[in-house]
C-alpha cells in the first residue's frame, strides 16, 4: 500500500509524512532526499553532466527509515547530513527536472515499495510516480507562511540566512517545479488538497491518519 502527498516546497509535506509514518508505524520514503543525494554526485562531477551520468551509474544508493529520520547511504557511506547544505539546495531543481534523473529516482522508490505500507512525499508522485497511488494529497500553503516554515527550519544551522532570501528560493522552486518538461510539479486530479496555512501540525497529520487508517480497514 502506498499513499503520497505532493505540493511545493514548504508546504509541510515532509514534517507530515514523517510524523504519519511514526503514528501508524509504516515505512516513510523522501523523494526530494532522494534528488538531494543524486545532486550530491552532480557537484561531485564539476556540474560537468556527461561526467555526472557516468558516476550515477557507477553508485549505489541505499535509504531506510530509522529512528526517524531518512538515512541515505551512497556505496555504502552515509550522506544524510551533506545532502542539506545550501549548496545542493541551489542546485537541486536543475538536476531534478533532467529527465534521466527522474526515470532514475522514480525506479528507486517503485523497487522499493513493492513491498510494505509506505508514505511518500514529493512533488509529481501522484502525477507521474504513483499515478495509481491508494490515497494521494497535495499540500499547499500560502508563500509567507511555506517560507517562515523554512527559515525557521535552516537558520539554526545557517545563522547568516534571511528571510528574503529562504522566500527567494522558495519562489524560484515554485516556478522551475511548475514549469519544467518532465513531470511538472501539479495536483492529481483524484489527490485530496489539504491547505496547511491556517492548519496547526497536529491538525494536517490528523486528516492524513484519518484516511489512511480508513482505508486500510476497508
Amino acid at each position: 500500500m502506498i499513499t503520497v502527498i505532493d505540493g511545493p516546497a514548504g508546504s509541510g509535506k515532509s514534517s507530515t509524512a514523517r510524523a504519519v509514518a511514526d503514528r501508524l508505524e509504516i515505512e516513510y520514503l523522501d523523494s526530494g532526499a532522494l534528488y538531494r543525494a543524486i545532486t550530491l554526485l552532480y557537484l561531485q562531477a564539476h556540474r560537468n553532466e556527461t561526467a555526472f551520468f557516468q558516476l550515477l551509474q557507477q553508485k549505489e544508493i541505499s535509504f531506510c527509515y530509522r529512528d526517524r529520520q531518512f538515512h541515505i547511504e551512497i556505496d555504502g557511506r552515509p550522506v544524510t547530513d551533506r545532502i542539506r547544505t545550501p549548496r545542493v539546495a541551489e542546485h537541486v531543481s536543475k538536476v531534478a527536472a533532467m529527465r534521466d534523473v527522474r526515470a532514475f529516482v522514480n525506479r528507486l522508490m517503485r523497487e522499493a515499495v513493492a513491498d510494505g505500507v509506505y508514505i511518500a512525499e514529493g512533488r509529481d508522485l501522484g502525477t507521474a510516480v504513483f499515478p495509481d497511488a491508494d490515497l494521494k494529497f497535495y499540500m499547499s500553503a500560502d508563500i509567507k507562511q511555506r517560507a517562515r516554515r523554512r527559515y525557521e527550519e535552516r537558520k539554526p544551522d545557517n545563522p547568516d540566512l534571511t528571510f528574503e532570501e529562504v522566500k527567494q528560493n522558495i519562489e524560484q522552486r515554485d516556478r522551475k517545479d511548475s514549469r519544467r518538461k518532465t513531470d511538472p510539479l501539479k495536483k492529481a486530479e483524484d489527490a485530496i488538497a489539504i491547505d496547511t496555512t491556517n492548519l496547526s501540525f497536529e491538525q494536517q497529520v490528523d486528516q492524513i491518519c484519518l484516511h489512511i487508517t480508513n482505508l486500510m480497514k476497508s
